[in-house]
């Protein structure tokens, strides 16, 4: 059990990494963000990775994410994956990246599976082998080394193992392993956002080298992108027969900051800027949006503002709610209650989805 700095209150809903409360942070920001970056703080030199996004006064600009880095000489860019060496900017590129990949056979476990052509069959025959869940094929699952954010309940957090180390990957080896049997790639990690010009390349050379049949590209992001690239992204998914989920973390932009060390903006309005474009294909969904219930701070207030700004693009717009497990900086966290969980999955139903599931069932007491 763990008590806010601000407010003295003691719960076993109040991380003992972040130290502050739900209710301080929405309420008192100024005071509760200088203590939750410390928490970020502990989390990036853990990995020597650096604290905050750098804005050096005549840095080398790299603007593929929201942090929109100015790096300095000898410097590197927040999500690690970029120096600035002598007057340039080296690091991963369009060619080569850090990454790692399987096969997972259909229908798989990701978050889209209720919605998607390997789980359902939707979009069948155009974008899927079978009428049902897409037995005998497989997906190409890629897992990239970097983020744009810092979650302290980050799920994945053991790729920041890999993020500075010199080893990187050739294009062509990850294209190597799309066999006739790969009926989808799926980009997430970490993040794509912060290595998508080698994801898009890849995309593109993927689908030309097997023109005539099926093979959709989907991602999973935090949506953090330059708004050109997320325009690349939805083109290649909607013309595959593929997916974009997006997961929206928090709505109150000081609760996103304090659990992920990021503003929540970018990601807002690339999903408003994806969701133009989901009537231009009706049959699947070409957007799809996620939110993990943490307990004492994701409550029925965030996903009642998440579910709100959804309904308004699209009440169509298919929303899981993921039960939460204790991970990285937040691992003296409780599990997400079926109370809760019930509670927002009503929430967003009111707020007008029509397409609102809970994930991750078996983690919830």
């Amino acid at each position: 059990m763990a008590q806010c700095k601000i407010c003295n209150a003691k719960s076993s809903t109040i991380s003992g990494e972040l130290n502050v409360c739900r209710k301080c942070i929405r309420e008192k920001p100024k005071d509760a963000l200088s203590i939750t970056m410390e928490a970020h703080g502990r989390s990036r030199s853990a990995f020597g990775l650096p604290q905050t996004p750098p804005k050096e006064h005549g840095g080398l600009l790299c603007n593929l994410c929201v942090n929109e880095c100015r790096i300095p000489k000898n410097g590197m860019g927040y999500c690690g994956l970029r120096r600035v060496e002598g007057e340039r900017l080296a690091g991963v590129s369009s060619e080569e990246g850090k990454l790692s990949w399987y096969h997972d056979p259909l229908p798989t476990n990701c978050v889209a599976d209720w919605v998607c052509p390997g789980g359902t069959g939707a979009g069948y025959p155009e974008y899927t082998y079978s009428s049902g869940p897409e037995v005998g094929y497989k997906n190409l699952a890629v897992f990239f080394h970097a983020c744009s954010f810092d979650c302290l309940h980050c799920q994945n957090w053991h790729f920041r193992r890999e993020t500075l180390s010199s080893k990187t990957i050739p294009l062509e080896k990850l294209l190597s392993d799309v066999d006739r049997k790969t009926s989808c790639i799926c980009y997430f990690g970490g993040d794509p956002s912060s290595q998508l010009p080698f994801a898009l390349k890849a995309s593109r050379l993927a689908l030309e080298r097997n023109e005539g049949r099926i093979l959709r590209i989907c991602w999973e992001t935090n949506g953090s992108m330059n708004k050109g690239l997320v325009d690349k992204m939805v083109e290649l998914s909607l013309n595959s027969g593929g997916c974009i989920k997006f997961d929206l973390k928090a709505w109150d932009e000081n609760l996103h900051i304090a659990l992920t060390g990021i503003t929540n903006k970018r990601t807002l309005e690339n999903f408003s800027r994806a969701g133009q474009k989901i009537k231009t294909r009706s049959e699947i969904p070409l957007l799809i949006a996620s939110t993990l219930l943490v307990p004492g701070y994701i409550d029925e207030n965030e996903v009642r503002d998440i579910a709100r700004f959804i309904a308004s693009i699209s009440p169509d717009i298919p929303y899981s709610l993921l039960a939460f497990h204790p991970h990285f900086y937040m691992a003296d966290m409780p599990l997400t209650t079926k109370a809760l969980a019930m509670t927002c999955l009503r929430v967003a139903h009111k707020e007008g989805l029509n397409n609102v599931r809970i994930g991750n069932v078996h983690l919830l007491v």
